[in-house]
């Protein structure tokens, strides 16, 4: 096995992280301006944002808290009330927690992305059961893989599944406050490793850890690819609407 083929899933899992961060902002735009459009008010816009995507705000917010009781770091006010930032972002809910160390915090705020992904992954593989399309997928098996996808809208629900993975899958990447003692505990680790690497350890590692590390990273990846394909589904039909609305009343929202 090449070293390459060896760490695919990491490759795999960090381009669709990039993908999801691209097509989450990129999507929100569209959406907040199609709301701003129609209701040329700014609060409105906000709340219509908020009320579309308060299961994944709820889930985002509540993976924090469960975390923080979890790893015993005291919790303060709990808050799903949408709020504009001095930087001009809206931030959309929030948990307050005492600080403490780097890896409590790093855990906290990275339970939004673990939570999150494995909800998207049990509505995929359980409810929408898309695992049995991406294996006629990849198999080459083009015409099961359209028959499958006309079927599924078929399924039971599947139009309130399809909304909960979207908004979750949406609202699940970890903010800027989530990610600030993920720089220190990135360090410690990489420190740990060259550590590990001048002991003599490489091999033992690529060997023993290297394979089911790349196997949980492929898995991560199959999940961030189901909720790209919800956001690719829906960006080309808000975009379409921004662009009527826009010839339609002679406005243009600026980024």
């Amino acid at each position: 096995m090449t070293f390459l083929a060896s760490f695919d899933g990491l490759l795999w899992f960090a381009a669709m992280l990039a993908a999801l961060n691209f097509l989450q902002l990129t999507l929100h735009r569209e959406i907040q301006s199609v709301f701003l459009l129609l209701s040329r008010s700014v609060n409105i816009t906000i709340l219509l944002f908020s009320l579309l995507f308060i299961p994944g705000v709820f889930l985002h917010e509540l993976s924090h808290f469960l975390t923080a009781k979890v790893l015993r770091v005291r919790t303060g006010n709990f808050s799903l009330l949408p709020e504009p930032m001095p930087d001009g972002k809206l931030r959309m809910g929030y948990v307050e927690t005492v600080p403490t160390d780097i890896l409590r915090d790093s855990l906290i705020g990275l339970a939004p992305i673990v939570f999150g992904s494995l909800f998207v992954a049990w509505v995929a593989v359980d409810r929408l059961h898309l695992l049995v399309m991406w294996d006629t997928l990849r198999g080459g098996q083009w015409n099961l893989f359209w028959l499958g996808t006309q079927t599924l809208f078929q399924t039971p629900d599947f139009w309130l599944w399809f909304y909960l993975a979207f908004t979750v899958s949406s609202s699940m990447m970890p903010s800027a406050a989530d990610r600030n003692s993920w720089g220190m505990l990135g360090l410690a680790l990489a420190a740990a490793l060259v550590l590990f690497l001048l002991a003599g350890a490489g091999p033992w590692l690529l060997q023993h850890a290297a394979p089911p590390l790349n196997a949980f990273l492929r898995g991560a990846a199959l999940v961030l690819f189901f909720a790209n394909l919800a956001h690719l589904a829906l960006w080309p039909v808000f975009a379409a609407f921004h662009r009527l609305l826009t010839r339609l009343t002679g406005l243009e929202v600026k980024p």
